[in-house]
């Protein structure tokens, strides 16, 4: 299989609106092709020395690694700064098929 750049980020928000807005800004400024929201997903994790349990909407996004680093700072700007998990999931093939919408969608 080809090369490809495409990268998944993911990451949490703590509404389904909070999310919407964020995906909806990335794609107005292509820097993601897609972004697909999970709302409804549980958290519990350890925050300040104790088990946090809360409500959270994961979201799925497809971008490429050339504007990984503009997506990282828009959602930084955009997000409440306690919420700033973003994993970037790369690998080094993948269909070419189907990563091609992902490299046109994020080409300004």
């Amino acid at each position: 299989m080809p090369h490809t750049d495409a990268v998944v980020i993911l990451t949490t928000v703590s509404t389904p609106e909070e999310g919407e807005r964020l995906v909806r800004a990335l794609l107005e400024r292509r820097l993601i092709a897609c972004g697909s929201l999970l709302p409804g997903s549980r958290s519990l994790y350890r925050w300040e020395g104790k088990i946090a349990d809360e409500q959270e909407t994961v979201i799925l996004m497809k971008t490429r690694s050339a504007v990984l680093h503009a997506v990282e700072k828009a959602f930084a700007e955009s997000t409440s700064p306690i919420k700033q998990l973003f994993l970037a999931v790369t690998r080094t093939t993948a269909f070419t098929r189907r990563t091609t919408p992902v490299v046109e969608a994020c080409t300004q």
